[in-house]
C-alpha cells in the first residue's frame, strides 16, 4: 500500500497548484527556499539514517514504497522537501493576508528565552530518551538562531505554527496509526517521553516546530544576501 506516498501527495498538491497566484505569488520565494530545504534537510536526514539505524523510529513496509537509499524509504526523503514546501506556503499565506498578526518583539523574546529553558531542563531530566533529547536541543538551536534573525520571522511564525499544525496533525496522526490498522511510522517508547496526542509522540510536535523554524530562518538569511 502506498499510503505513505499518498499522504505526501496529498499535502503538496494544494501548496504547489496555488504557488503562482497573481497575489500570493509564492514561486518567486523558489531561489530562496529550495536551497533552505536543501540545507536543513540534509542534516535532520544524517539524524533520521542513523536514528533509524539505531531502532529509535522505523517504517513499516507495508505502507511505503519497495524504493530504500540508505534505510530510509524514498518517501521518507520526500518527506523533508514536502513538509517544508507546504509548510512555508502556509506561513507566506498567513503572512500576506494577515500581516499585523504577530508577537511584539519582546514578547517574542521572553517566549523564547521561556521555551529554551523549558526545553533544556526537560532534555536534562531525560537525558536517557534519545529522541527527546535529541528534539528539545534542536528546537533550543533553532530558538537561539532565531534571536539573531533581523526579519523577525519567528514573530509571525508563534501565530502561523499554530495554522501549519492542523494539515500536521491530521497527516503525522495517520502516519503514527490513528485511523488504521498499524503505523506507518513507529517508536521506540523507550526513547521517548511516551506521551502520545492520539497517535503521535508529544515530540513530533516539537520536531516540526525546529523543522520548519530552521528553514524560514535561512530562507530570511539568503534573502537579506543577495537580494
Amino acid at each position: 500500500m502506498w499510503l505513505y506516498s499518498i499522504i505526501l501527495i496529498v499535502s503538496i498538491t494544494v501548496p504547489l497548484s496555488l504557488s503562482y497566484d497573481k497575489k500570493l505569488q509564492f514561486y518567486k520565494q523558489w531561489k530562496y527556499l529550495f536551497p533552505a530545504i536543501i540545507l536543513v534537510a540534509s542534516v535532520y536526514i544524517i539524524f533520521d539514517l542513523y536514528f533509524t539505524k539505531m531502532g529509535v523510529w522505523g517504517f513499516n513496509p507495508a505502507y511505503h514504497l519497495n524504493i530504500l537509499i540508505g534505510n530510509l524509504p524514498f518517501e521518507e526523503w520526500l518527506f523533508f522537501i514536502v513538509i517544508p514546501y507546504a509548510s512555508i506556503f502556509l506561513h507566506d499565506s498567513f503572512v500576506f493576508y494577515y500581516p499585523h498578526i504577530k508577537v511584539p518583539n519582546k514578547v517574542a523574546f521572553i517566549l523564547g528565552i521561556f521555551l529554551i529553558l523549558s526545553l533544556a531542563v526537560l532534555s536534562v531530566l531525560h537525558l536517557n530518551k534519545i529522541y527527546t533529547v535529541y528534539i528539545f536541543t534542536t528546537a533550543i538551536a533553532a530558538l537561539i538562531f532565531s534571536f539573531f534573525d533581523k526579519a523577525k520571522v519567528i514573530n509571525h511564525f508563534y501565530f502561523t505554527y499554530l495554522v501549519i499544525l492542523i494539515p500536521f496533525f491530521a497527516s503525522n496522526a495517520i502516519l503514527t496509526g490513528t485511523f488504521i490498522e498499524d503505523e506507518v511510522v513507529w517508536y521506540n517508547n523507550m526513547e521517548n517521553l511516551g506521551i502520545r496526542i492520539l497517535t503521535i509522540p508529544i515530540e513530533d510536535f516539537v520536531y516540526g516546530f525546529s523543522l520548519i523554524l530552521f528553514v524560514l530562518l535561512i530562507q530570511e538569511k539568503l534573502k537579506s544576501m543577495y537580494k
